[in-house]
């Protein structure tokens, strides 16, 4: 019994540097959207999502890439890792076609992005674990 709980707590203390880091990677990147909108928005730039959600979107993922890359830096992380983790944020602009096309509504395209986006940071995450 003792040995499958110490197996158990080597696992999760292994596990948590990425979860921690996962975490400060939303919180980034979130920070990122809400200050760099909000500057965008004072500035006059800010473009309707329903009128234009490719562009709309590719602005809020450089807000949160701009984010990430500055906590990331900050953290002593390389150039390589900070551009892998910002392009995650990237991934989902695939799928706008589907909206341009009016396959896929804007609203379905945000959840799908949003759900592809986190996934690709994991996928990141896991990859450069070590």
């Amino acid at each position: 019994m003792t040995s499958s709980l110490t197996q158990t707590s080597r696992t999760v203390r292994s596990w948590w540097p990425l979860a921690k880091h996962y975490a400060e990677m939303v919180i980034a990147m979130f920070a990122g959207m809400v200050v760099l909108g909000m500057l965008r928005s004072a500035a006059g730039l800010t473009v309707e999502f329903a009128d234009h959600p490719g562009t709309s979107y590719v602005l809020m993922a450089t807000d949160m890439a701009i984010g990430m890359a500055a906590w990331m830096r900050f953290r002593g992380h390389t150039w390589a890792m900070t551009a892998e983790m910002c392009a995650a944020m990237y991934v989902p602009a695939v799928f706008l076609p589907l909206v341009w096309a009016k396959v896929m509504s804007s609203t379905a395209f945000m959840v799908v992005a949003h759900t592809v986006m986190m996934v690709a940071m994991f996928v990141v995450l896991v990859r450069r674990r070590s």
